[in-house]
């Protein structure tokens, strides 16, 4: 007992088994333990249950004490230290922080008191920049959808750096409407307006001053309050409503919002100098779609908050925690919260598990369809393993996780295990299936690409200027109708050559074609997402070619460059339409030339 006692003070939970491998006695806490683990009666089952390896099978005879690095299937790290006493074992277990916070702790000292969660590479990237924006006091632009944790990330900023002992002010503009919201910022003096509070109100600015000011869905915010917001940002002096004495403020400048705010400017909703103002550091918190490995860790947190909060003691078993793990949560962390804080209200036990939770919350597993290229005849079982690595694929880079994985697939941890392995291996000697043919098709892609930037490069810029100019004319049209046709004779395969201009509404507008092509000059050109995308990027300067895709003429493999006059300026785009069969006889013929068996 003495050495239980001993043990217990210096780790995180402790197991005593006999040497046959039965548990004896377990104590402590940490969200790897956090189910009832005691139903367990041997350390096989046990971690067999909890880890992605066991280390029970793997201790060595005559050692007194022997350590191990464990991961648990919810993706939190434990160091095991194994103790032989006698005739036990004691399975000594710490909880490991992830080296960055680790390295970030030792310099701030307070980082890890300030509730943000970091346990996945997505947000430790997040954490490194909310680091340095504490430390200089930079204007700071969190972007992210709904729910992702903006504000916790602005109030980390605050608690992290040399403006913590200072005011964190917020206020979210999109919730306070636009006459109200100018006093709110700026305040107003005593009789300023009609129902005026007596004496004013100091507002958001000047309650920040020497601190932070936050403004959350900045994105909202209407043009002439942006005016306004703008010049105190670029002056730092603000007037209140109603006063003619200016106050000078010392603030950090903390933004968020879930629109993209360059769309917002070139439609004219947002001004474009705000925006590069508050856009000094942006920070992409990803959604948790993105950081699934962090769910587990967050659900910890929740029950710890709402266990106090509640004054209950409620915990989730482990494959409550995988349910919640392969669940979709389009409303990010905000949806995880609310959804633990139902079930610890709901339930009327002390361990909520999988299938409690299916009653109290529908399942909604994600449904993402794979699209492999399977364009051509081939042995089915070929098609089936490519089908398979596409999907396994798929469920690790989602959920990080051999265990999730497999439950989401629907097969066996075992068989995920030796399948994903098998996987890597191939990929690592560039010999899977999947990866064969999308070696094939960028080489086809930098062929066809390079076709496209050649052409682009040869046509006068003049004669495509007499064509956007004048669509309907078809003397001005014709030099580049004859050079396509004659560009169709010439290379095999191509059954459009095409230019395409945009308005500035952003429509795309035919100019000028091959003989035949299927919509006439002048009309508006509208494909599927596939196409368009490419388009969209080739009048940003990229060319690009496109997967195969299908439309109501057939299915395509399109190729589009930029077209430039004189000043390097874009004038239009041009474009290749290739046939699903010219695409499939060069993937053949490069299969050969390159030596790689399909």
């Amino acid at each position: 007992m003495e050495w239980k006692s001993l043990l217990l003070q210096l780790y995180d939970y402790l197991i005593v088994a006999n040497e046959d491998g039965v548990i004896c006695a377990c104590e402590g806490e940490g969200p790897v333990f956090s189910g009832n683990i005691s139903g367990h009666k041997t350390m096989d089952e046990l971690e067999t249950k909890l880890f992605t390896e066991g280390v029970y099978s793997q201790l060595k005879e005559g050692l007194k004490k022997q350590v191990f690095r464990q991961t648990a299937w919810m993706g939190i790290d434990v160091l095991t230290i194994v103790f032989k006493e006698k005739n036990h074992f004691y399975f000594a277990y710490t909880h490991l922080v992830p080296p960055y916070i680790e390295k970030e702790n030792a310099a701030s000292g307070n980082f890890k008191s300030s509730s943000f969660i970091v346990n996945s590479q997505a947000m430790e990237e997040v954490a490194f920049k909310l680091q340095k924006v504490a430390a200089v006091g930079v204007t700071v632009l969190l972007l992210g959808e709904s729910g992702v944790g903006k504000e916790m990330a602005a109030k980390t900023i605050h608690q992290i750096g040399n403006r913590s002992d200072k005011p964190f002010v917020s206020i979210n503009c999109g919730a306070i409407p636009d006459n109200l919201l100018e006093s709110e910022l700026f305040g107003f003096v005593d009789g300023a307006f009609t129902g005026a509070k007596k004496g004013g109100v100091e507002g958001k600015f000047r309650q920040a001053h020497t601190g932070i000011l936050f403004l959350d869905e900045v994105g909202e915010l209407s043009l002439p309050l942006q005016v306004k917001i703008l010049r105190a940002l670029e002056e730092r002096v603000i007037t209140p409503i109603g006063s003619n004495k200016s106050y000078p403020v010392d603030i950090q400048v903390i933004a968020a919002t879930n629109k993209s705010l360059e769309d917002a400017v070139a439609k004219g909703e947002f001004r474009e100098d705000l925006y590069y103002r508050l856009n000094v550091v942006p920070i992409m918190i990803p959604s948790l779609r993105e950081r699934v490995e962090e769910i587990p860790s967050l659900v910890q947190h929740f029950v710890q908050k709402f266990n106090a909060r509640y004054q209950k003691q409620v915990s989730f078993s482990p494959d409550a925690v995988d349910y919640l793990c392969l669940q979709p949560w389009p409303g990010n962390i905000r949806e995880l919260e609310n959804a633990v804080d139902r079930l610890i209200v709901l339930s009327n036990t002390s361990i909520i598990t999988s299938s409690l939770i299916e009653q109290i919350i529908p399942p909604t597993f994600p449904t993402r369809v794979a699209s492999p290229m399977i364009s051509q005849l081939m042995p089915l079982q070929e098609a089936v393993e490519i089908v398979e690595e596409e999907l396994i694929t798929m469920a690790m880079e989602q959920y990080k996780s051999v265990k999730l994985a497999s439950n989401i697939l629907g097969i066996s941890q075992p068989t995920m295990s030796r399948k994903y392995k098998k996987i890597r291996e191939m990929q690592k000697d560039g010999g899977g299936l999947l990866s064969k043919r999308r070696i094939l098709e960028e080489q086809l892609n930098k062929h066809l690409r390079s076709i496209t930037i050649v052409t682009a490069v040869a046509i006068s810029p003049e004669e495509v200027r007499n064509a956007v100019e004048d669509k309907k004319n078809e003397e001005l049209r014709a030099p580049l109708s004859q050079k396509f046709t004659t560009i169709l004779q010439q290379e095999g395969g191509i059954k459009w050559v095409f230019v395409f201009q945009m308005q500035e509404d952003g429509k795309v507008i035919h100019v000028a074609a091959s003989d035949g092509f299927v919509i006439e000059p002048g009309e508006e050109y509208i494909g599927p997402p596939e196409v368009m995308k490419v388009i969209y990027e080739a009048f940003k300067g990229r060319s690009g070619v496109t997967p195969l895709y299908e439309d109501e003429y057939g299915v395509w493999k399109s190729s589009i460059a930029p077209l430039y006059d004189e000043a390097g300026k874009i004038m239009a785009v041009i474009g290749f339409d290739y046939s699903e069969e010219f695409v499939n006889t060069e993937l053949q013929r490069l299969s050969k030339q390159l030596n790689i068996t399909l």
